[in-house]
């Protein structure tokens, strides 16, 4: 059977104590290590959003043309039909 020391006595009190920082100290050590992965996390994070905005980028500078294509070749569609209308 274990006996306790009683809670008046200082160096009860004082291993309590050590028990309490021990813990507290391990409880801080896990949330700083929780705190570093999520800042790992984020960081890459970040880093495949600035690579999707340069790839969404590059693919919006490429495509551009073809919307111009587009009304070209409607605007030369239209221009030859009324001219086959007109009957020349």
């Amino acid at each position: 059977m274990t006996t306790y020391p009683s809670p008046s006595d200082p160096a009860a009190v004082a291993v309590e104590l050590e028990k309490i920082r021990g813990t507290m100290a391990e409880g801080f050590t896990r949330v700083d290590g929780s705190l570093g992965l999520l800042v790992q996390r984020f960081d890459q994070t970040d880093r495949q959003l600035a690579d999707h905005e340069t790839r969404l980028d590059a693919l919006e500078r490429t495509r551009w043309p073809l919307p111009s294509i587009a009304v070209l070749v409607s605007v030369v569609g239209a221009a030859v039909a009324v001219w086959t209308a007109t009957g020349r």
